[in-house]
């Protein structure tokens, strides 16, 4: 693992985090952005990032009964409401991109239970949460590793 030890370069890093705490401001519910974040990091494999957000979530109040089926939130029905499932599908759908874009009924669903502004903000956190997995992953930083 020669040559990783230098994650990013602090303009990026710091432009990455300002991009991460304005989605999280703008969607206005810091426990279904952990959710979020916590299932693309899921999809990503990120432990480092999981490890933080599931810690970050409990902080939050999001209950041990969601983070234990998150995985599975498609199959966990009266776990999470509408709007989380939403927010859920739009997060693999934008994650995943499968069919090489993000498919019209996840999008019109979303925008049923966000508006335009919390839609942004929630697209725009689930583009960043896949930034942070990608650097983390790709450098193998472990669950509370250093990040400096």
């Amino acid at each position: 693992m020669t040559g990783r030890t230098r994650l990013l370069d602090t303009s990026v890093a710091q432009a990455m985090s300002t991009l991460s705490a304005a989605a999280k401001r703008g969607l206005g519910d810091p426990a279904l952005a952990e959710l979020v974040v916590i299932r693309a990091s899921q999809l990503n494999h990120c432990a480092f990032c999981l490890d933080m957000h599931l810690r970050i979530a409990r902080e939050h109040g999001v209950p041990e009964r969601q983070l234990d089926l998150l995985g599975a939130w498609e199959e966990a029905e009266g776990v999470f409401d509408e709007r989380e499932r939403a927010a859920l599908a739009l997060t693999e759908a934008v994650t995943v991109l499968t069919d090489r874009f993000v498919p019209d009924e996840v999008y019109e669903t979303a925008a049923k239970h966000f508006d335009d502004t919390e839609l942004a903000h929630l697209i725009g956190l689930v583009v960043a949460i896949n930034n942070w997995n990608r650097v983390m992953v790709s450098r193998r930083i472990p669950p509370g590793g250093q990040t400096a």
